[in-house]
């Protein structure tokens, strides 16, 4: 028995820089019918880095699938695209949030920010159909009536990786973990810090 409310919520789009903020306004509406208030604004800029990241380099075009998922105390919210390449967030992106030299720069730095501002995240591959692109956050404590079960409770697609993942932390810069033959890229970084 699930003792927690579970939801999930997916919308396609072509992530075209009109389309974006129409997206925000949909996903923050969600949130906030889920009673998730204190997760718009992470959650909006989140969106907004990802979305702008399949704008901005996705190939062969520009078809994407935003999805939300609260299971539990933890909500997921992954873009998946038709790309198979992997992104990759370097070491001097996430420093130069806090740094000068480039503190001018209008680009680079969207997967930095989604790991300053999220619990975890991570890439996993589709193979050639393309790539998701997640990161959570803690949701906190919903104190409204009973817990929904089975089919109430909207049970979504489960974004936490099943396969080996190479996890690297933020701050440190040294990887956690790394399995050989990881087909998933993760990282994760404390919101806050």
């Amino acid at each position: 028995m699930i003792s927690e409310p579970s939801r999930y919520y997916a919308v396609e789009l072509k992530a075209l820089p009109s389309r974006i903020g129409q997206i925000r306004r949909i996903v923050s509406a969600h949130l906030r019918h889920w009673q998730l208030d204190d997760l718009v604004d992470p959650v909006q800029l989140g969106v907004t880095e990802l979305l702008s990241n399949v704008h901005r380099h996705a190939q062969p075009d520009k078809e994407c699938t935003v999805e939300l998922e609260l299971l539990l105390d933890r909500l997921t919210v992954s873009v998946r695209d038709n790309d198979p390449r992997i992104p990759v967030a370097t070491e001097s992106a996430a420093l130069d949030l806090w740094d000068e030299p480039d503190a001018l720069a209008t680009s680079g730095r969207g997967l930095a920010i989604v790991g300053a501002l999220s619990d975890s995240w991570g890439v996993r591959p589709r193979g050639v159909s393309g790539k998701t692109v997640w990161f959570t956050l803690t949701a906190p404590p919903r104190s409204d009536g009973p817990a929904l079960v089975g089919a109430e409770a909207g049970f979504g697609l489960d974004l936490v990786p099943l396969a080996p993942v190479v996890s690297y932390s933020r701050l440190a810069g040294i990887p956690l973990g790394t399995p050989a033959d990881a087909p998933a890229l993760a990282a994760s970084a404390g919101r806050g810090v």
